[in-house]
């Protein structure tokens, strides 16, 4: 919903990486913060914003988050406010945001409701390139920021996000692509939604539990669904 925000209010056109955005020291400070997934940001760096929301999206970056919701903002509150308003106006009822990262044990959602910002999330081009990257890179940092989405080493997964934390457990929501079973080259996008996989844990823990029980649903999806849509697609041309 961060990246969704952020990129309803500063679109990006394709090839474009958008206006610089300087690390503020509150982001710097935070890389550093125990217990929580964060990015070696440094500050007085200037990012531009596609190289933020990789580094945020990639490896969950919550001092990037929590970053780019104040540059939007002006401040953390204003833009949770942001977050919950479009929660709102696309019918996430069960979904409250207290946080731009998620990491709150505040915040709390739905599979239902993930799934309907999922859908809403991919038709924007640049968030849907971005959650296809397997990795980013920092300037002056060797070692690249790998996308903890290691479902995208998969045939037909395109993305989405990964979540977790000691309480919420391992969460993710994927996306992947299947034949559309009309027999020729046309593909159909299927969305998934796992949550609160070994909660209570780590988050280590939690997130490989998510990502094996997803990897189980993305399987059979590959194995099955392609059937069960020629199949749909031969009686719609019978009774058409």
């Amino acid at each position: 919903m961060t990246a969704r925000v952020v990129l309803r209010d500063h679109p990006l056109a394709e090839g474009e990486d958008g206006p610089m955005i300087a690390v503020d020291e509150q982001a710097a400070a935070e890389a550093a913060s125990p217990g929580e997934s964060t990015a070696p940001v440094r500050a007085g760096q200037r990012l531009s914003l596609r190289k933020l929301l990789e580094v945020m999206l990639l490896p969950s970056a919550n001092n990037v988050a929590r970053l780019l919701a104040r540059w939007d903002a002006g401040s953390q509150e204003a833009f949770v406010a942001r977050m919950n308003a479009e929660a709102a106006r696309l019918g996430m009822t069960g979904t409250t945001y207290t946080g731009a990262s998620g990491v709150e044990e505040s915040t709390v959602s739905t599979a239902v409701d993930q799934l309907v910002l999922a859908r809403e999330a991919m038709k924007d081009p640049a968030l849907r390139a971005t959650v296809a990257l397997r990795s980013t890179t920092l300037p002056g940092r060797d070692e690249p920021l790998r996308n903890t989405n290691t479902l995208l080493g998969r045939p037909g997964v395109v993305g989405l996000k990964t979540g977790s934390g000691t309480a919420a457990g391992g969460n993710l929501m994927w996306a992947m692509e299947v034949p559309d079973g009309k027999g020729g080259q046309g593909r159909r996008l299927v969305y998934g939604v796992v949550l609160g996989q070994h909660a209570r844990t780590t988050p280590a823990e939690g997130l490989r539990a998510v990502l094996e029980s997803s990897g189980q649903f993305v399987e059979a999806l590959q194995q099955k669904l392609p059937g069960v849509l020629a199949a749909l697609a031969s009686e719609q041309r019978e009774w058409a």
